[in-house]
């Protein structure tokens, strides 16, 4: 386990937070469309605020790609945080440098200022080590609540903590807790949902939990491949050619371990997603035609996936089932997020379109524990140490700073 805030001692401290304000914007209007990753930060902030630390919070919005581009400023974050904490918040143009660590270095206990976006400077992703050197300038603490860039070594995540006592906050905590008890502790029956589009994303992830989990559901783009792997019939959709022997070995495997993977008996079909006046009908698996395309499970499908959970005690579901964007191709993630929040059970939902799709359906209430970050979530199932969480503190180190 790591070493948290409240491990250590940040009574009239400095404190360098790193959250992840890395927020949907509106295109025209550039107001902040989606403030959940900002919400989920206030634990952390008000408990700080709460020992009598200054705060200095700094992240990354977009990929500006190391350029200063205004329309990825951090400043509408700066707004809608001021009115969540109901106290100002200093929002600064730069992120380093001579004036930012003045301003940082008058600041009063209880002030909180947030930095510039960290990507307008190319060094962050680099994990330059002067740029991480002048973050850290910035703080007397480090605590990373960010774990949605966790799975990167990047200077505000990895290299700062080389640099200060570095702990994880509250958020980062939280989704180390669920996604390493469904790892390591899960109560069970236990089952993996599976979907998006692609396998190779989820290569890792499958081989992982085949050694966990007792069932397996497959859905989504990724579907149509073990589909073809099988022999039956995919007509024009998205097939990953290319990974046909490996979702047999993967097919196979599963057997081996006696644990059953859930494939779809039915689509959704249609001559072209893209088009919303284009023909849609419901075929049987192994029944599609050139010409026609997978967007979603079918009914039967729905049904099956549905019953599959009935009994689980432990879900984590990682990729929709469908197009779930457009309402004509979202019936099968809306059954699964529907049985899922009907069941007695931990149920971990992994960042991403996963989240955007269970808050599309207004049940995001109903699952325990819905993960800030993607990629970070799926490195974590399969196993990969994320970086930005290896190099905190762990429980039982008395280590105070630079290792």
């Amino acid at each position: 386990m790591k070493q948290t805030v409240r491990d250590i001692d940040v009574k009239a401290k400095r404190v360098l937070i790193r959250a992840d304000f890395n927020v949907p914007l509106d295109n025209v209007s550039k107001r902040i469309t989606d403030d959940t990753r900002i919400r989920e930060s206030l634990p952390t902030i008000q408990y700080c605020l709460e020992q009598g630390a200054s705060i200095v919070l700094a992240s990354h919005l977009g990929r500006p790609d190391g350029n200063r581009v205004p329309s990825f400023s951090l400043a509408p974050v700066a707004v809608r945080l001021s009115e969540l904490l109901h106290k100002p918040v200093i929002f600064l143009d730069d992120c380093i440098g001579p004036d930012v660590e003045a301003r940082v270095m008058a600041m009063k206990p209880g002030e909180i200022i947030l930095l510039e976006n960290l990507r307008f400077y190319a060094q962050e992703e680099k994990n330059d080590a002067k740029f991480a050197q002048s973050l850290s300038l910035l703080g007397q603490v480090f605590v990373n609540d960010a774990f949605g860039t966790a799975h990167r070594a990047h200077a505000s995540t990895e290299g700062v903590a080389r640099h200060l006592p570095a702990v994880a906050g509250f958020l980062m905590e939280k989704e180390i807790k669920y996604l390493d008890e469904a790892l390591s502790e899960p109560a069970r029956p236990y089952v993996a949902i599976l979907g998006g589009a692609k396998v190779s994303d989820k290569i890792g992830v499958v081989n992982r939990l085949l050694e966990k989990v007792d069932k397996i559901i497959v859905g989504g783009g990724m579907a149509n491949t073990f589909l073809k792997a099988k022999g039956l019939a995919t007509g024009s959709s998205r097939v990953e050619s290319d990974k046909l022997d490996l979702a047999k070995q993967l097919l196979a495997k599963a057997q081996s371990r006696n644990i059953q993977i859930l494939l779809p008996v039915d689509q959704i079909v249609t001559t072209d997603m893209k088009n919303p006046s284009s023909p849609v009908k419901i075929v049987e698996v192994g029944k599609l035609e050139d010409g026609w395309e997978g967007v979603d499970i079918g009914p039967k499908s729905a049904e099956l996936f549905a019953q599959a959970v009935k009994d689980a005690k432990t879900v984590i579901w990682n990729g929709p089932l469908g197009v779930f964007e457009q309402e004509r191709f979202a019936a099968g993630s809306r059954k699964m997020a529907e049985a899922l929040a009907a069941l007695k059970a931990t149920t971990v939902i992994g960042g991403g379109d996963t989240a955007a799709c269970v808050q599309q359906f207004k049940l995001a209430h109903k699952m325990s524990h819905i993960s800030t970050g993607g990629g970070a979530s799926l490195e974590f199932l399969e196993g990969k140490v994320l970086p930005g969480i290896a190099v905190l503190q762990d429980k039982r180190s008395n280590a105070q700073a630079v290792r």
